[in-house]
């Protein structure tokens, strides 16, 4: 207990899936937490639950494109809490289309969010780092970050960004005593299996079809031991980084899925 104890933590995304076991996970280690998302509704029952368990955490709605927002998102949690030591850069979206079939307003919100928005949280979480005295950063990317998957070549090429910008900033942060990593989940078990838009309906359209996919039927296809990740597995992983016993892990990529990457595998599209 208490690996993050007195750490100031911003996740984002955080109203559900990895986010909330993440920021779950962070406060029950003693971190407060700064939680922001789009869906209120879950976001202020999470922060609610983090308090009933006695620990410290906020919430705020947040729009991860909108620079502005980023400048008060982090502004408040300087003011709330006093500083800024780690980000956990969650928030994220799939579309799952082939490259025809994909539009360019597909194209482009998927990298707007994915890694515009991951851009802009290391943008602004950086200099509270610098008057925190240091920090970590967490970027979550994918297994589709590591390699192609047919049916996501926009998902994977924008987790491809996010692993090669985590690097960069890792070196560029180097002797301030911010470090940053990537960790890179495989099959897990959260409600984006139920929001993944699959094709579009027409010329600009970004509101594809849903068409809710069996994550278990996934991981039994494609994970070697055919068991589906949880959200508790990636967020153990991200409290390593977190904390101060990965002190001499930067730019690195932390990979949980269940061996899925360390062999030939299906597409995602097949499985």
């Amino acid at each position: 207990m208490g690996q993050v104890q007195g750490k100031v933590a911003l996740v984002t995304g955080a109203a559900s899936g990895i986010g909330a076991a993440c920021a779950e996970t962070l406060a029950r280690e003693g971190a407060r937490v700064l939680l922001t998302d789009l869906d209120d509704a879950r976001g202020e029952t999470l922060v609610a639950r983090i308090r009933a368990s006695g620990g410290e955490a906020a919430y705020l709605h947040q729009d991860v494109t909108d620079e502005d927002r980023w400048a008060e998102v982090v502004a408040e949690a300087e003011a709330r809490f006093g500083r800024l030591d780690v980000l956990i850069s969650n928030a994220g979206i799939g579309i799952l289309t082939s490259i025809v079939d994909m539009t360019l307003a597909d194209w482009r919100r998927q990298m707007a969010i994915n890694v515009d928005g991951v851009f802009l949280s290391v943008k602004h979480s950086i200099p509270a780092m610098r008057r925190a005295g240091g920090g970590s950063i967490v970027l979550i990317s994918s297994v589709a970050g590591l390699r192609g998957s047919a049916g996501l070549a926009g998902y994977s090429a924008t987790k491809g960004a996010v692993r090669l910008f985590a690097k960069s900033v890792a070196l560029e942060c180097a002797r301030e005593n911010i470090r940053c990593n990537s960790v890179h989940p495989g099959i897990i078990e959260t409600p984006i299996w139920e929001k993944i838009p699959t094709g579009a309906t027409g010329p600009g359209s970004n509101q594809g079809r849903n068409a809710p996919l069996d994550p278990r039927a996934i991981a039994l296809a494609s994970v070697p031991t055919g068991v589906l990740g949880q959200p508790q597995d990636v967020a153990d992983g991200v409290l390593f980084l977190a904390s101060d016993q990965s002190r001499y892990v930067n730019g690195s990529e932390l990979v949980i899925d269940g061996a899925q990457t360390a062999g030939r595998i299906g597409s995602l599209a097949k499985a």
